[in-house]
């Protein structure tokens, strides 16, 4: 069972990088701790900003220490870094094309417990409406490692929303395919497309799995980048399945399945089914238990694809 978080790949990267590069700054709302951040307060404090709870701020300041030519990583729990800080994203960062990578901690359900106020079931939405806005969710820590790493070699905005929890590995350190905007590939087959984002990923892959004992054959997509979109991907595994599957996250509007719905209703009409957080205010639970009680886990999307080809 993995225990290291995507949060800490995250940190593991930057404070690898800051050892050669003095342009790495990472700034955090009084959240370094639920970041992960705090190694690279300490070992970097020169490096570091901490804007304490002002998410405006903590945008606002970034964006300016990247005009600065500095590289701004911004860390702050997604419920409020894409809400409370929503103009700062827009104008600050994305309608000037600066070099800030906004980092959406603890997203999704994640907080469990502390319920909807603390929940980002909206976000992958509201910051890919955003132009100039590029929206990742890497499915595991070697993933979030090579999504960090490619990060910095770019100098244009992007939204990585990560869990709060640690999440089953996919990949493994010496097998992590990955072309950056490109989806990933898991598995092939021609009954059913399943296409997941983030912790969806995992039940995806183990649906598959599922599935396949049942002798259903399903492709499925681990698409980190859900913006930009790499519809190429979506439409190669949709022509050759019967049904397309979505699964995030996050609400059942305006994120993943909405957009997939889009590219498949105008390239190769199929039915498409997205799994997603209801339209409601979640129960309280851990990730997990807020999973199992939707469906959103390896034996609902299992069910899913099941009820969709017949």
């Amino acid at each position: 069972m993995n225990k290291i978080p995507n949060r800490k790949a995250i940190c593991d990267v930057l404070l690898k990088e800051a050892e050669t590069d003095k342009d790495i700054v990472v700034l955090c709302s009084d959240s370094r701790g639920s970041a992960s951040l705090a190694p690279f307060a300490d070992a970097y404090p020169e490096q570091f900003v901490e804007m304490g709870i002002a998410e405006q701020d903590l945008v606002s300041v970034s964006a300016g220490l990247a005009h600065c030519g500095k590289k701004a990583f911004a860390a702050s729990p997604a419920c409020f870094l894409t809400t409370r800080s929503y103009e700062q994203c827009k104008i600050d960062v994305a309608y000037s094309n600066t070099n800030v990578k906004l980092i959406g901690i603890s997203g999704g359900v994640s907080y469990g417990a502390l319920g909807m106020s603390h929940h980002s079931a909206q976000d992958i939405a509201a910051m890919s409406a955003i132009p100039n806005m590029r929206v990742y969710l890497p499915s595991d820590r070697f993933q979030t490692t090579k999504l960090v790493e490619a990060l910095l070699k770019d100098e244009k905005p992007a939204y990585i929303r990560v869990g709060r929890n640690p999440v089953e590995d996919i990949y493994t350190e010496d097998n992590c395919p990955f072309e950056m905007d490109k989806a990933t590939v898991l598995t092939e087959g021609t009954d059913a497309a399943i296409i997941a984002c983030g912790e969806m990923v995992r039940p995806a892959l183990e649906a598959a799995k599922l599935l396949e004992k049942d002798g259903i054959h399903a492709t499925v997509v681990d698409m980190y980048c859900v913006k930009p979109l790499d519809k190429e991907a979506i439409v190669k595994a949709a022509s050759n399945a019967k049904v397309v599957v979505t699964a995030e996250e996050h609400s059942p509007f305006g994120g993943l399945g909405s957009m997939v719905s889009q590219v498949v209703g105008a390239e190769c009409p199929r039915k498409v089914v997205n799994i997603a957080l209801p339209d409601a205010p979640v129960i309280t639970g851990t990730s997990q238990e807020v999973f199992d009680y939707y469906g959103m886990n390896a034996e609902g999307i299992a069910k899913t694809v099941k009820d969709a080809l017949k």
